[in-house]
């Protein structure tokens, strides 16, 4: 499954090597990555696309200048896209491309289904299309973001989590629904949580102390019992106060591991982590990939 996607869009985007990552998470429908680079591009139009109900969105990983795009055989628009910069594909309309400058690029492909899934789970109404201007560069962080997380998956696919790239591939497919498509789920109150000023200064003390803070402490400075905080922590926050913490430690610790003087014991004593090996295999479980790993794909 993985191999037709990355052979896929491999094939239209003249490039015989094209990683890709697939998730089911959804139900009867698959939403997909595949990144594609080219450093010596064919002066050639992209092969054409099976016209089908799905959307692409590629997220552009270098500046492509004065980027020419054509929809339904017809010359849509030329853009000059900057490295993080996204444009939505139709595949009902035979979206294609000259690929005249070298390019690296992610394509997400979305499907129609996966959005109307998306919205049954959130129980509103299903999408009836995505707004954007055909090939248009848009400045998109979130999936930028996101796109940034696969990146190490994709290089080492070997280590990669399987539940993280779920997570991250649906996050994609949300946003996507939420931004372009108009879709607004029903906000969800909270019951028996914790009140705002509790998480705040919950949230204060922990990450002052990524050494650790007993859950006593903590329950007293929110005028709770250790166990009704543990609780109503949970409901708020969505995890327990330690796994929280740990989030916090791998947060400082992706700051630390762009500062090359760091050995990697030196990240995981500086971020609370008992040690290199402790450090490693919570990094890998919550990003999908080793802080080695991670580190390299700074330097590509």
């Amino acid at each position: 499954m993985t191999e037709s996607y990355g052979q896929r869009f491999g094939e239209r985007l003249r490039v015989e090597n094209a990683p890709a990552m697939v998730t089911r998470v959804l139900r009867n429908t698959d939403i997909a990555v595949t990144e594609i680079r080219c450093d010596k591009p064919p002066m050639e139009m992209t092969g054409a696309f099976q016209r089908e109900d799905a959307f692409v969105i590629t997220l552009h990983l270098r500046d492509r200048p004065k980027h020419e795009y054509w929809e339904d055989g017809r010359r849509a628009l030329v853009c000059d896209f900057r490295a993080g910069d996204i444009c939505l594909h139709d595949l009902k309309r035979d979206p294609s491309a000259l690929l005249d400058k070298p390019y690296h690029t992610l394509f997400f492909y979305l499907p129609r289904v996966a959005l109307d899934t998306i919205a049954d789970e959130a129980n509103v109404p299903r999408i009836r299309d995505l707004s954007y201007k055909p090939g248009a560069a848009v400045n998109d962080a979130t999936i930028s973001s996101l796109g940034s997380l696969l990146q190490p998956a994709l290089s080492f696919p070997d280590q990669a989590n399987r539940l993280f790239v779920d997570h991250v591939l649906l996050a994609v497919g949300v946003h996507i629904a939420q931004t372009y498509g108009g879709m607004r789920p029903v906000p969800r109150l909270v019951r028996g949580g914790l009140a705002t000023w509790q998480e705040r200064r919950a949230k204060e003390m922990i990450a002052a102390n990524l050494d650790g803070v007993p859950v006593k402490e903590l329950a007293q400075e929110c005028r709770l019992s250790s166990a009704h905080f543990s609780r109503t922590f949970r409901r708020s926050v969505g995890m327990a106060p330690h796994n929280w913490l740990i989030e916090q430690r791998i947060v400082l610790s992706k700051k630390k591991l762009r500062d090359d003087r760091l050995s990697l014991s030196d990240v995981a004593a500086e971020c609370g982590f008992s040690d290199q090996s402790h450090f490693t295999r919570m990094f890998n479980r919550i990003v999908g990939v080793s802080p080695g790993a991670w580190r390299r794909t700074l330097k590509e």
